[in-house]
């Protein structure tokens, strides 16, 4: 049976998230990240079904916090990232669902422990009822970003980083893309945020496609941004790559950047890992002036959907955003068995 990864467009049955609970991550700001989560929730849920997960005896200060329109469910995790400790879910020919469970080691053994979350996402496919695609290579949701018409972009910084998989090469690496996720082409840009060393350079803080060949691109605009000469060679790749279909791609860029001060450390809040919901799409924002214009550039990518600032300082702070948290579970056409 052949699977695919629908493009995060495709209608969603629900989007799951995780509840806050590394206590050494967050420190001091663990009870502001827990609000900061809590309102990300309610803003999808203004679009679509929401559960989280919350470590067994935290469901009740979750509960508490997120109000009645989320769900909230208790299994064990050790940390609140589901983008990219959750299952990768995939369709087949028909609209059957399934759930692809790749690997996962804490971005390379950067936080310890991390095998409960390495299992959440076996956990999470037998309590909803989704069948289990098993693969052995490590791999991050916030790693890729699919058109679902067969083409995946993805960065060399991260995915070929001795921490992931180093007894893999390049091409095992893609040709196990192609096996789990029904790609059929996949773009390698070389880079992705200098100063991202939580995920080693994750695509969601790069571009995001947003349509079938239609791309949004980080590309800050201030040349003493760290990134400026880097986000400028990925555009000159994407540029010059056509998707699966053999088709150039159109690229939109968003040149705004946020840096903020949070907890006594510079941290930048990334516009481009935003959550596209059923109808809407919430994007983390730091209250300062560069929202609007930001917010402006996703709107206009996505003519169909109300967008939705949500304050994420505190989330960034940790080292993601809005998408970072989140994993969407489309509808299935069929009931899966």
């Amino acid at each position: 049976m052949t699977f695919r990864m629908p493009a995060e467009w495709t209608e969603h049955e629900r989007c799951l998230m995780a509840w806050p609970t590394r206590p050494e991550l967050w420190g001091a700001v663990l009870d502001e990240v827990r609000q900061e989560y809590a309102q990300v929730a309610r803003a999808i849920a203004q679009f679509e079904p929401v559960t989280m997960v919350a470590r067994p005896g935290q469901g009740e200060d979750a509960r508490a916090r997120c109000g009645d329109s989320v769900e909230v469910v208790e299994l064990p995790i050790d940390d609140s990232w589901f983008r990219d400790s959750g299952p990768i879910f995939v369709l087949d020919q028909d609209g059957g669902r399934a759930g692809v469970d790749f690997r996962f080691n804490a971005w390379g053994e950067k936080h310890f422990p991390w095998d409960t979350d390495d299992r959440i996402s076996a956990a999470l496919l037998q309590r909803l009822g989704v069948p289990r695609i098993a693969s052995s290579m490590i791999l991050e949701g916030g790693s890729i970003t699919v058109d679902g018409e067969g083409t995946l972009i993805t960065t060399e910084q991260c995915l070929l980083h001795p921490n992931r998989n180093p007894g893999m090469t390049k091409q095992q690496i893609e040709s196990e893309l192609v096996a789990r996720l029904g790609v059929t082409k996949v773009i390698w840009l070389p880079y992705g945020g200098l100063e991202d060393a939580e995920t080693d350079g994750h695509v969601d803080g790069v571009c995001a496609f947003v349509a079938p060949g239609r791309v949004v691109v980080q590309l800050p605009s201030d040349p003493e941004h760290p990134d400026y000469e880097r986000m400028r060679a990925n555009r000159a790749v994407l540029e010059a790559a056509t998707d699966a279909r053999g088709n150039r791609l159109e690229i939109v860029d968003l040149p705004q950047s946020a840096f903020v001060e949070v907890d006594g450390k510079p941290t930048e809040v990334g516009y481009l890992n935003f959550y596209v919901a059923n109808g809407g799409v919430v994007v983390p924002v730091a209250d300062i002036d560069a929202d609007a214009g930001a917010l402006a550039v996703i709107a206009e990518a996505f003519p169909d959907r109300k967008v939705v600032g949500v304050r994420s300082r505190v989330i960034a702070f940790g080292g993601g955003g809005v998408h970072c948290i989140t994993q969407q579970m489309p509808v299935a056409v069929r009931p899966t068995t």
